[in-house]
């Protein structure tokens, strides 16, 4: 399904907008369902845990998801557009 340029770009201008974390927490709860949330969360956990070198095997266990989900946020940290990177450098999380 081919996303609209205009749609998209509305969309980045509204997270941009966000100002503080309760303003994020307020849109993200009205725009995600709680399932997608929490693999959002999820997934923002398991990257943390990819670039501080923990292994594959512990995250898995210690968020207790597979290591193909592991396996797919380990590509896009290394290969991806490199937004985890500049936010964990953003946040100070590497």
């Amino acid at each position: 399904m081919a996303i609209p340029t205009s749609h998209l770009s509305d969309l980045y201008k509204l997270f941009a907008s966000v100002e503080t974390e309760r303003e994020a927490e307020k849109l993200l709860k009205d725009i995600l369902t709680p399932q997608e949330l929490a693999s959002v969360a999820e997934r923002w956990q398991l990257v943390q845990k990819l670039d501080s070198g923990e292994p594959q095997r512990k995250i898995s266990k210690d968020l207790k998801i597979s290591i193909s989900k592991i396996t797919r946020g380990s590509r896009m940290l290394k290969y991806g557009g490199g937004g985890f990177k500049y936010f964990l450098k953003k946040l100070g999380k590497n």
